[in-house]
């Protein structure tokens, strides 16, 4: 197992960011790890790094003690935080030489991950020179520099750009193969783009721990619809197997159907027979999104 927890919790004065949270994660796999800003997504990931101890319970990275064995479990994880730590005024390779120095990992690795993650083309550059998006690239190669076991990402994709966004969704599915990543997100597609698993938490205690599959397996599908001119929902409820219908904004709509049937050629050959202009026509999978909400909403 990479990954154990048992019965955490982690107070702030009066204030108890972690509720006696228990899970484990597997290698390989890659878990999202979900929750509203607050909910301790941070504070369970900087728990599981060592960077801050728990209250009480007890945590496991790699077999190792995260109180006991706290060196053991640094070498065998790879931290990306949610504020990227990087040191400005160093080029990109004298900031990893300097990692590779203290982990004492071979200088060729150096090379080895400016390519995996996408550095190459800005190389010569210093670390404040570059943008978000690649200076979030750096935090990633430095995650990765000695080769670790378990990879542990608060918001990696953040300040990416489309481009750069599929290049490290794919790198981390990649890694995903062969170690276990564990990683937090705002974004609901990049948990359907990366993961096989989902842990949600809210308000300190975790409300929900599903394999991706077994959401995809829903047996509900929304599709969302946008027509020239506005339509009666109870018109749009006429269509097979129709359960609701939600005027977002405008002319969209989105019509959930209890079916797993795909309905986008149902909606289109209704809006034919009706006359209906249709400008744009998606399916949306709703079931993370709805279950996200339904379980960190009021």
């Amino acid at each position: 197992m990479s990954i154990e927890v048992e019965g955490i919790s982690k107070l702030y004065g009066n204030h108890k960011a972690l509720n006696h949270v228990s899970f484990k994660v597997e290698k390989p796999e890659i878990v999202g790890f979900l929750g509203p800003n607050g909910a301790g997504k941070s504070t369970m990931m900087k728990i599981l790094t060592t960077y801050v101890n728990a209250t009480n319970g007890v945590a496991k990275v790699n077999g190792f003690d995260i109180t006991i064995n706290t060196q053991q479990v640094q070498k065998s994880v790879g931290y990306l935080p949610e504020h990227n730590p990087l040191y400005l005024d160093m080029y990109i390779k004298e900031y990893l030489a300097f990692n590779a120095n203290i982990y004492k990992v071979p200088k060729a690795r150096i090379d080895d991950v400016i390519a995996l993650t996408g550095l190459t083309p800005e190389v010569h550059k210093k670390i404040g020179q570059l943008s978000k998006g690649y200076r979030q690239r750096v935090g990633l190669a430095n995650a990765l520099l000695h080769n670790p076991d378990v990879l542990i990402l608060d918001e990696p994709t953040t300040g990416l750009d489309p481009n750069q966004l599929i290049d490290i969704r794919n790198l981390i599915k990649s890694i995903g193969k062969t170690k276990t990543v564990f990683l937090s997100t705002h974004i609901m597609q990049e948990v359907e783009a990366m993961c096989d698993r989902v842990i949600i938490i809210n308000k300190g205690e975790i409300v929900a721990d599903k394999k991706l599959k077994e959401l995809r397996e829903s047996k509900e599908q929304t599709i969302i619809v946008e027509f020239d001119y506005r339509v009666e929902d109870a018109f749009l409820l006429k269509l097979p197997k129709a359960d609701r219908v939600v005027n977002t904004y405008d002319f969209v709509y989105e019509i959930t159907f209890k079916t797993t049937e795909d309905m986008r050629s149902h909606v289109f050959d209704f809006a034919h027979d009706n006359q209906l202009k249709i400008l744009q026509l998606n399916q949306k999978n709703a079931s993370l999104e709805t279950l996200f909400r339904e379980l960190t909403t009021e």
